[in-house]
């Protein structure tokens, strides 16, 4: 077996390599890296990785050893080239070493994602409003386009849905389908993925509709998967559906608030993660400068709020809970910090920490392995 082809046990780390990715309109010079401790819950001092334009969101390979990410060609030199870069990873510092870049098939690329055979990276391209699919080759580079789909239509908020927005592609547990929540469309879409072949084909039924004005920007997978959350970024709401492998029929079953209801000012949920235990959910809302937790029915999929803590910053645009399920880390975009939060396993509510780091505008944080602490 390869080292490209060797991934380590969660159970037998107790530090872990995370890989930060930082907007260049505040002045993130690229992917910076740092070591979290799970033991006490602290961050290193980030380090810078390598140097790119505004890497908007970071997808780790299923080996563990290559870091992929998309970028934002409109605060580059080149505008009209949009990115997907592809890196080898060095765990034990922190390294990130370049290995090629494709053009990401549309505009602003804001979301990535590596299928369950780490075969195919999977891109939505947001302002030109199309989906696309690349090769992952053996050394980890990635080479030509296999699939494009370019959607269309809009919807109730002609100020943000006068057009297509794909804001994320996610392959289903099985690998068979891969879903994509269009902000602009109020649609979660539904294609049929060949993992062979690289293709992406409509599904029957190929989307479930969202309530107009919602705005689906990522989702979350229950470890069994039965059921689907959609975090709704204009709403600021969480949908549950209830989730047919067989055929990828979507069932909506609740929708819920992130915010208080008394809050009126402006406010974009952003991230949607499940907890390890599967028994906890989490969502960012951005303006109200919070985290909310819900509790999961694991028989029912319903959701009920548990509590909604400050995120410590400000403008969560991303977070991550790390391997073990103790803690979850926010990036706060306009606060220019990650926030470190203990999670209480018997009851999900959290615990700000006074262990968290400063650096330019971060937008999106990965956990990786640190290779050599066992």
């Amino acid at each position: 077996m390869s080292d490209l082809e060797k991934k380590p046990s969660a159970s037998t780390h107790r530090r872990f390599l995370i890989n930060i990715g930082t907007s260049a309109e505040a002045g993130g010079a690229g992917i910076y890296s740092c070591f979290f401790d799970a033991e006490q819950g602290t961050l290193s001092d980030p380090q810078l990785a390598v140097e790119v334009t505004s890497p908007l969101f970071l997808a780790v390979h299923p080996n563990g050893r290559l870091l992929y990410a998309v970028g934002d060609s409109r605060l580059s030199e080149d505008k009209k080239s949009p990115n997907v870069w592809a890196f080898s990873i060095t765990a034990d510092t922190g390294k990130l070493t370049f290995l090629n870049k494709v053009p990401s098939g549309g505009s602003v690329p804001c979301h990535i994602t590596i299928d369950r055979t780490g075969t195919f990276a999977l891109i939505a391209n947001y302002s030109s409003g199309s989906v696309a699919v690349f090769p992952i080759q053996k050394d980890g580079q990635l080479t030509d386009m296999t699939a494009l789909i370019q959607h269309s239509g809009s919807s109730l908020d002609l100020s943000r849905q006068k057009e297509p927005h794909p804001h994320s592609i996610t392959p289903t547990a099985d690998n068979r389908f891969a879903l994509v929540a269009d902000l602009g469309l109020d649609k979660l879409l539904i294609y049929r993925f060949n993992s062979e072949g690289g293709s992406l084909t409509p599904n029957f039924p190929a989307f479930a509709a969202l309530k107009p004005g919602s705005g689906p920007r990522h989702i979350a997978f229950t470890h069994d998967g039965r059921y689907v959350y959609v975090i709704n970024e204009l709403a600021n709401t969480v949908t549950a559906f209830a989730y047919d492998s067989s055929s990828a029929v979507l069932s909506e079953i609740q929708t819920i608030i992130t915010i208080p209801e008394t809050y009126s000012n402006e406010t974009y949920a952003s991230e949607i993660k499940i907890h390890p235990s599967g028994n906890y959910l989490y969502g960012a809302n951005r303006g109200h400068d919070s985290i909310a937790a819900f509790g999961i029915n694991r028989h029912t999929g319903m959701l009920t709020l548990i509590e909604i803590y400050p995120c410590g910053g400000r403008w969560p645009r991303h977070f991550s809970i790390d391997p073990t399920g103790q803690w979850l880390l926010v990036a706060n975009e306009r606060s220019d910090t990650i926030a470190v939060f203990g999670i209480d396993i018997g009851n999900g509510k959290l615990t700000g920490m006074d262990s968290g780091i400063s650096l330019p505008s971060p937008v999106c944080l990965q956990f990786l392995y640190d290779y050599k602490i066992r």
